[in-house]
């Protein structure tokens, strides 16, 4: 058996057949006196001559943080437990209750999407956001295994959450970086979890010891995301590198590798942005998209490149930058080649570089706030399938690393079932790997900028996939669009925000646009 992470408190050892922290696996050793932040333990079962009658103990630690499951209104989740380990692990406990009357499924509901049999059995999809890495953090994968977390055969959980009751799961992932005392948990399953308290003290329970053996971190870059109104240029921040595709519809003239009058307007941002950056060296690469062959668009695309290269170097004010050029023509494609919008965005050239430091300090931790009656009407009206439909902001709030949170509810106020379909049909909807209520943009009327939802990149070889960082409305989740009457369920998703801006306005697929104060 590899080593663990042993518990302090015998305590908290959870009955095998209950609801608690590896049923099956538990190794604990004699406990030592447990600590103070042990002290909420899961008390002990009833004694009782009969097994087969022993009522299993119930984790009754308290939440640290709490959210909603979209898909299923009666699942509640809380973190009951987020203990760094040696300075470098995390362990996350989630304890999953069934607040209604039938029995709940779970194995679905909590794996990750983005690996081989994420949604199958295991509890594979909590993890962190590290808002300073910019990236999503999941559990380890270990050799032969999905991951380093709770499985519902190994752990013998059962497949579903009886009312009233409850299971505690459990993942170990890498710690967040710059070693903050609170970070963001999130799960598949609803909104992020907000500002949540990272304790130094040993994890209750018995966990697997990444140390012990190989294992592979799991980390999903999170992209996040804007284009201009005017459809010049899109730019995708990954917290470490900016990704500006200028049009080349706007760039050249058909066929051509000669900067129109408009391209100097266009390529003064991107000057600007160079400009405040610490890079030494700046990429510039010409893109094509699917039409015509490789004997055209390589040289074109290499010849567009080269024509904003020298563009860019006579509006920079700064010395001691480097540039490459290169052409790819057609071979590395952003979206789907198959609808003329999807052509005009692959038309493109390309400059990455090192992201421009921030224009002031991002907050100090996650900041959790209720939006006041006095900031304006947050609530929309529409109409789905014959039935009255609202839509009410909840938050658009500011996280570190020029990361916003927008959640956002949707409710039938009608007196039949219904189905509003229009949350995932955004005009970018062919750049997620699965389907997402990605119809939302964020828009900065005073930039001219609007922000799209951010992006998970998971690598693929050469390429790479995106899933939405936003509420999944695929697989398991396909139904999250149905409403019975009076149903409503809560929606969220992430986007870049611009560092000084007090509000923006926010359109969520087909309700009115809403002007929203940033918390």
């Amino acid at each position: 058996m590899p080593n663990r992470i042993l518990a302090l408190a015998a305590a908290l050892t959870i009955a095998a057949t209950g609801c608690g922290v590896l049923p099956k696996r538990q190794a604990l050793p004699p406990s030592s006196e447990p600590s103070p932040s042990s002290s909420a333990s899961t008390p002990s079962a009833p004694a009782s001559s009969d097994p087969a009658t022993t009522a299993p103990a119930e984790d009754t630690r308290p939440a640290l943080a709490e959210t909603r499951s979209t898909m299923t209104e009666n699942l509640k989740l809380e973190v009951v437990g987020l203990n760094r380990v040696k300075g470098k692990h995390l362990v996350v406990q989630i304890r999953l209750s069934n607040t209604g009357t039938k029995d709940l499924p779970w194995t679905g509901e909590i794996g990750d999407d983005t690996r081989p049999l994420g949604r199958i059995l295991w509890a594979s999809g909590i993890g962190v956001l590290d808002a300073a890495a910019r990236v999503w953090l999941l559990p380890y994968k270990p050799n032969g295994s999905p991951c380093l977390c709770s499985d519902q055969e190994r752990d013998d959980l059962g497949y579903f959450v009886e009312p009233g009751r409850s299971i505690t799961v459990y993942a170990v992932l890498p710690a967040p970086s710059g070693n903050p005392s609170t970070t963001t948990v999130v799960t598949p399953v609803g909104p992020p979890m907000l500002n949540v308290p990272i304790s130094d003290e040993p994890p209750a329970g018995d966990f697997p010891d990444p140390d012990a053996e190989p294992v592979t971190p799991v980390a999903r870059r999170l992209v996040l995301p804007s284009e201009s109104l005017d459809k010049s240029e899109e730019t995708a921040d990954d917290g470490k590198d900016l990704q500006v595709n200028l049009s080349s519809d706007v760039l050249f003239a058909v066929n051509e590798a000669t900067l129109t009058p408009r391209a100097k307007a266009v390529l003064a941002r991107t000057a600007k942005l160079i400009d405040a950056s610490p890079a030494a060296v700046v990429k510039v690469e010409g893109h094509a998209d699917s039409s015509g062959n490789d004997t055209i668009n390589d040289p074109l695309s290499q010849r567009r490149a080269q024509a904003v290269q020298r563009a860019l170097t006579a509006l920079l004010t700064r010395d001691g930058v480097r540039f490459q050029a290169r052409g790819y023509g057609s071979r590395r494609p952003l979206y789907s080649n198959d609808t003329d919008e999807g052509k005009r965005r692959n038309r493109r050239v390309t400059v990455t570089f090192a992201k421009p430091t921030p224009k002031q300090a991002d907050p100090a931790g996650d900041v959790v706030q209720t939006l006041s009656p006095e900031a304006g009407e947050l609530k929309a009206t529409g109409e789905a399938e014959g039935q009255p439909i609202a839509m009410e902001i909840t938050g658009l709030r500011r996280l570190p690393g020029g990361i916003g949170l927008l959640t956002y509810t949707v409710t039938n106020e009608g007196s039949a079932e219904t189905t509003y379909n229009d949350l995932h049909h955004a005009q970018d909807w062919e750049s997620y790997k699965y389907q997402a209520a990605s119809n939302v943009r964020l828009t900065d009327t005073a930039a001219h900028r609007q922000y799209l939802p951010g992006r998970l990149e998971v690598p693929t070889g050469d390429d790479a996939d995106y899933y939405c960082a936003c509420t999944g409305l695929s697989g398991v989740r396909i139904s999250t669009e149905k409403f019975a009457p009076g149903q409503t369920r809560e929606f969220w998703g992430l986007f870049a925000l611009p560092d000084a801006t007090r509000s923006l306005k926010v359109k969520i697929a087909t309700f009115r646009d809403l002007q929203v104060p940033i918390q």
